[in-house]
């Protein structure tokens, strides 16, 4: 009795096991056929959001956007906590899974739009051929429904062996996350792996986003009369276009960096010699401590001055930091490479020249938690009039979403 009692709890553990095994490994023509059955809810949510209103700053649209975000998130069996963000209009919403595993996952997109009022108006959502169009479709609404459906496709399956997963809206992403940022970093330290769904401009995760700096001019020199007393002047233009010369190579192309100067601004009237000019340039990087090394360069280098008695600072304002390509983010490129191949397609890990989000959420020099980048549609035009995403790459990326999630779940 004893013999045959022990070999029945083996049998019994042993199927356990097997089943656990099978739902780890994933039935993955099955769940990429329940991915393409919701693309067409995918596309009823992104229509909703698209059109509606929601350029950063607007509160209106950002509330109303916000209302349909919290009733989704508590549909899917989410606890939803919703706080303002400061000193950005509208709200940052967070809303908690909890499952009966141990791995935790953070799942984040905004939902602000670069575009002003009246857009969602005048540019509806609309399908043409294998493209859907609209403000925002891709970016990052489009992300915003690839959260939910794929929570969807999940909760379909019945699958709760994660610990936890959290999903952030933030409403003020495309002006540097001013009032979610720190949000960001705080949620990002309490879980294991953070996905990002900014839209991809093909079918790629991204291992590795630039940061992004401002950088800055401003001379004061000394007004007089342009015609009959130009020498008693110091011309704080003509000694800031010397700087920018000076500090054109300021970027370093083996590293990444670039510095582009973009906004210059001096003078009042065509008869006075300008007392003051300045400019402000566009900073991008991956290495962490080129912000030290510029900032020290371009301090050193205005030193040379064209016009006596003429006052240069150069500064730096850091804004959203990278995320530095590192063996983590790398190690879920490779995961999504093997689930990718499972449905016949493939993949392709790259480094983006965009900043984004997910440099809030990286931990330098720590492997927890990974962070992974575009897991959004596959989209393109961002910011313009003719953004697009790609409707052929909705299911496979709905797929990939649940899978990832389903897959490190299982992992000790």
């Amino acid at each position: 009795m004893l013999v045959r009692r022990s070999s029945l709890t083996t049998a019994v553990a042993a199927s356990l096991l097997c089943s656990m095994a099978f739902a780890a490994d994933l039935p993955s023509d099955q769940l990429l056929k329940q991915a393409e059955a919701e693309q067409k809810p995918y596309l009823a949510t992104v229509k909703q959001l698209v059109d509606i209103d929601t350029g950063t700053g607007q509160a209106p649209g950002l509330k109303t956007v916000s209302a349909v975000l919290v009733d989704r998130l508590k549909a899917l069996g989410a606890t939803v906590e919703t706080t303002p963000a400061t000193p950005s209009a509208g709200d940052n919403i967070v809303g908690t899974i909890k499952g009966t595993g141990s791995k935790t996952f953070l799942l984040m997109i905004h939902y602000d739009t670069v575009f002003g009022p009246g857009t969602a108006a005048k540019r509806p959502f609309r399908i043409e051929g294998d493209r859907a169009y609209g403000p925002g479709v891709a970016d990052a609404k489009g992300g915003v429904a690839m959260v939910l459906h794929s929570l969807k496709l999940l909760q379909d399956q019945k699958f709760k062996r994660f610990g936890t997963i959290t999903v952030l809206f933030n409403p003020d992403e495309e002006t540097g996350s001013a009032g979610s940022k720190q949000l960001i970093a705080d949620l990002a330290r309490k879980h294991d792996y953070v996905f990002s769904y900014e839209p991809p401009d093909k079918d790629a995760v991204t291992v590795a986003t630039n940061g992004i700096n401002g950088v800055f001019v401003d001379v004061k020199g000394k007004s007089s009369h342009a015609g009959s007393a130009p020498e008693a002047g110091r011309n704080a233009a003509m000694e800031l276009a010397h700087q920018l010369v000076q500090l054109k190579d300021l970027g370093d192309p083996s590293k990444g960096t670039t510095v582009n100067w973009t906004l210059i601004k001096g003078g009042e009237k065509r008869n006075i010699i300008p007392s003051s000019a300045a400019a402000e340039g566009d900073m991008r990087y991956s290495d962490l401590s080129e912000s030290d090394r510029v900032l020290a360069d371009g301090q050193r280098i205005v030193k040379d001055r064209l016009i006596d008695g003429t006052d240069v600072i150069f500064r730096l304002d850091k804004g959203r930091p990278p995320l530095v390509k590192n063996p983590a983010s790398e190690d879920l490129a490779k995961t999504a490479q093997t689930l990718y191949g499972r449905i016949g397609r493939t993949i392709e890990p790259i480094a983006m020249r965009f900043g984004t989000d997910a440099g809030y959420a990286y931990v330098p020099d720590s492997q927890k938690p990974a962070v992974l980048e575009t897991l959004g549609v596959v989209g393109a035009g961002l910011h313009a009039d003719d953004e697009y995403s790609d409707l052929t790459s909705i299911a496979p990326r709905l797929y990939l979403s649940a899978a990832m999630i389903m897959t490190l779940s299982a992992e000790k």
